[in-house]
């Protein structure tokens, strides 16, 4: 079984390079990939020896990409009602539980109701979950951050749901993103191989699409299942120099609920 060492050496390496607070709006592999069991979420290690003996411990045929997995019947949903269209998402409380919990008790207040998306890259992502619709504000449900959770079995593919940590790892709160990119070139892939990015990863992108440049930078926890075609249509409205929709994509309501 193939190991892939020296994996997170690269990412830390090359995360450094990566601007943080503003989301890169070209495709990248430049900031590596996600550390931790496929079980469930793990911090990143830190010293070079915690590096190197994580990532021997990693095994490429144990990670499941399960945000292509047919969901299973109770899994927990989300469907984002907005002024485009609705979005309904699958949320992966196993490898994310901190994310999904926040993101649960922030929708049963209402919080998201009425908010606004305040950034629309196309082929890129759409973001919302900030109340001053700025990019910088809002916050957890319990009113403090929590830290990022990072999972092999989670990825930033195509349709990927993802909190918007503002390029600070462990200061998520309220706002998150949609990965909108249906498309990576061979070039970005052969990048991404020469960077370290485990190969079924690799080929899922070269299928699917999403953005690379965001793994190992902030905690997925859902994956859409419908209304990508929604996504699209907001990733594409007009937008100001800062990528701020100039016409209002409002979030009606979100509902929770489960297959």
């Amino acid at each position: 079984m193939k190991k892939i060492a020296l994996l997170l050496c690269v990412v830390l390496m090359l995360s450094t390079l990566m601007v943080g607070c503003k989301k890169s709006e070209e495709p990248s592999p430049e900031s590596g990939a996600p550390s931790g069991e496929t079980s469930g979420p793990e911090s990143m290690p830190e010293t070079a020896a915690e590096i190197y003996a994580h990532n021997m411990e990693i095994d490429e045929s144990a990670i499941d990409l399960v945000q292509f997995n047919t969901p299973e019947a109770g899994s927990p949903i989300a469907t984002i009602k907005t002024s485009l269209g609705d979005i309904k998402m699958v949320l992966f409380p196993k490898e994310a539980p901190k994310a999904v919990e926040n993101f649960q008790a922030l929708v049963e207040k209402g919080y998201y109701n009425g908010l606004k998306v305040y950034s629309a890259v196309p082929s890129v992502h759409v973001a919302t979950g900030d109340p001053d619709n700025n990019g910088s504000g809002g916050e957890s449900a319990s009113g403090e951050p929590f830290e990022d959770e990072y999972s092999l079995n989670l990825w930033h593919f195509n349709g990927a749901v993802a909190m918007d940590n503002g390029g600070t790892p462990g200061q998520n709160g309220s706002r998150f993103f949609i990965v909108q990119n249906s498309r990576i070139t061979d070039e970005l892939g052969d990048k991404m191989f020469d960077g370290g990015f485990p190969e079924k990863v690799i080929q899922k992108y070269l299928e699917v699409g999403g953005v690379p440049n965001y793994d190992a930078r902030d905690t997925v926890f859902g994956q859409v299942i419908e209304g990508m075609d929604v996504v699209e249509k907001i990733a594409a409205v007009p937008t100001d120099a800062d990528h701020k929709p100039t016409e209002d994509v409002v979030i009606t309501s979100v509902e929770l609920g489960t297959l």
